[in-house]
């Protein structure tokens, strides 16, 4: 399913763009009278899915090789409702999705970086990167529950 960073970072986004469909749902649930908890889950299913989505957005840029703007435009995309699915299309229409999972070195002289050669290593071993950026994202997502909202209460 996630053969290619394209499929990967498609699949991702629209996740993200329906989790934006599901707060704002929420929110209007509970504008007309839902109770409070129903804001409470769906801001924390978009919340673990935002966190998912920018951390395959850091992957996919430096697997692409993707300059620093463009990495950022695309984490960012997700703090705009539904954005993330222009950001998709743009990237698919300008190639910075194009190609395959940098697998193997080549005789490009980037190749020879140490966060090349981690990234190959990880990627040469999905379940421990799908593992560890699992646990990344959970042990993020718990910091900012404890945390607590934006805006506190």
């Amino acid at each position: 399913m996630f053969r290619s960073p394209d499929r990967l970072f498609r699949v991702l986004a629209i996740a993200e763009a329906i989790t934006w469909t599901i707060l704002i749902s929420a929110i209007i649930a509970r504008a007309v009278g839902a109770p409070g908890v129903v804001v409470t889950i769906g801001g924390g299913i978009h919340g673990f899915v935002f966190l998912a989505y920018a951390a395959t957005a850091v992957l996919v840029a430096v697997n692409q090789r993707w300059h620093v703007g463009v990495a950022a435009l695309a984490v960012v995309s997700a703090v705009v409702p539904y954005a993330t699915i222009p950001t998709e299309i743009w990237l698919h229409r300008t190639g910075r999705l194009d190609g395959a999972w940098r697998l193997d070195a080549t005789d490009d002289p980037r190749d020879g970086r140490w966060y090349d050669r981690l990234m190959r290593w990880f990627l040469r071993r999905p379940w421990v990167l799908a593992v560890l950026l699992a646990g990344g994202i959970i042990a993020l997502y718990v910091i900012l529950l404890l945390v607590g909202p934006p805006g506190g209460k």
